[in-house]
């Protein structure tokens, strides 16, 4: 069985989780908080290295053999004013833990002191990822370059992100895609411009822009099979000078998402196609730019359902759900397209504590009684997974 946390250990992790909290860094500038990782591991006697300059990379290495996991907690806040009135609520101004990585990281150090604790029943490695700036630009990419991976070689991994769609202790384990790719889409449409009452002497980029908008959504509607999930949103519109002034250009910009790899790599002739010909149908020059972003978040299958038996083998009370994929997307993607991952969600979700809002909002906070489940939660993945009691479709 997996044991439920130590009171005293509970305690500190939600000590951990108010401290990051109060101090939120952004993406890359880490700092506070990859010395404060550090000195718990140092604490630990767990042995660590930096990489992605703000990245911590820890390893327990087990008395047994066998297999190696990691386990990824990602650090960084958002450029958000908290407005939740809490007491630890963030001393910087402009910037909160909006979206619960606060708690993915103090969680990661609870499982680590567990772990830690039993080093000598332990089986095989694992390692602790600690990675910055999921929220932008992306700090899971140059973690791996730079060998986070590699030393000891992990054979799977998983993440634990907190929900508040479910209650406080819940999980989710979904196998296939759970989250969506980001791209962002860059528009400029070129007319020529002219006096407001002579508009047939111009070329209006406003109406050539406002087809342009209503075409897009027809890839959604018309041209991606129903059963796929597929979003294209235009999120800025900016162009013309004044009422009586045809505007001679309009810059767009908006994102790109997708579930399945093949409809997003096949988005890109789509937008090409349909903006081309719109723009030249109302006699207009448009620019067009595509600029990939994370990949959508697939979890192996044999792992993820593997890993959902094990949990309510070992910790029947944990209640184990299989929540639909979001179209948010999660820089974890990189780590399981290396080697075979699992997206884990924790519910955060209390009404009575006014945990019901969603991530990025400036009013987002989650129940910590949910703290102490998600360090079961990353402790049974290390135990099974390093013990060979988990599956993968390689």
């Amino acid at each position: 069985m997996i044991e439920q946390p130590p009171q005293r250990l509970t305690e500190r992790v939600v000590e951990l989780r108010r401290t990051i909290h109060r101090r939120p860094e952004l993406g890359f500038e880490e700092h506070e908080t990859a010395a404060l990782v550090e000195h718990e591991l140092d604490a630990l006697g767990i042995e660590h290295r930096r990489a992605a300059k703000t990245g911590v990379v820890g390893v327990i290495r087990g008395a047994l053999p066998g297999r190696v996991v990691g386990l990824r907690a990602d650090m960084d806040a958002l450029p958000i004013t908290e407005r939740t009135g809490l007491p630890f609520a963030s001393e910087i101004a402009g910037i909160m833990h909006a979206c619960g990585h606060d708690a993915h990281t103090a969680m990661l150090l609870g499982a680590a002191h567990v772990l830690q604790g039993m080093r000598e029943r332990l089986h095989g490695s694992v390692v602790l990822l600690f990675q910055p700036a999921e929220e932008g630009p992306g700090g899971a990419e140059p973690m791996i370059a730079e060998g986070a991976l590699d030393d000891p070689r992990v054979e799977m991994a998983a993440m634990l992100h907190v929900d508040p769609r479910m209650d406080a202790g819940e999980i989710s384990i979904t196998p296939g895609p759970v989250n969506a790719s980001a791209d962002e889409l860059y528009l400029t449409v070129r007319g020529k411009g002219g006096h407001g009452a002579y508009p047939h002497t111009a070329v209006d980029a406003i109406p050539a822009a406002s087809a342009i908008v209503l075409a897009l959504q027809n890839i959604a509607a018309r041209e991606t099979d129903p059963l796929k999930s597929v979003v294209v949103t235009i999120g800025t519109i900016a162009g013309g000078y004044r009422n009586n002034v045809i505007a001679d250009e309009v810059t767009m910009s908006g994102t790109l998402r997708a579930h399945d790899p093949a409809v997003r790599d096949g988005l890109e002739a789509r937008v090409h196609r349909i903006v081309e010909h719109v723009a030249a149908a109302y006699g207009a020059q448009v620019e067009i730019r595509i600029v990939r972003g994370y990949p959508p978040v697939v979890n192996d299958v044999a792992l993820a359902e593997s890993l959902a038996r094990y949990v309510r083998a070992h910790a029947p009370e944990i209640v184990v759900q299989r929540l639909a994929p979001t179209m948010g997307a999660e820089d974890f993607a990189y780590f399981a397209r290396a080697v075979p991952g699992v997206h884990v969600r924790l519910g955060v979700r209390s009404v009575e504590q006014g945990a019901v809002h969603s991530g990025h909002s400036p009013e987002f906070r989650l129940d910590e009684a949910a703290l102490p489940v998600g360090v079961r939660t990353l402790v049974a993945f290390a135990l099974a997974g390093t013990e060979g009691a988990l599956e993968t479709s390689a």
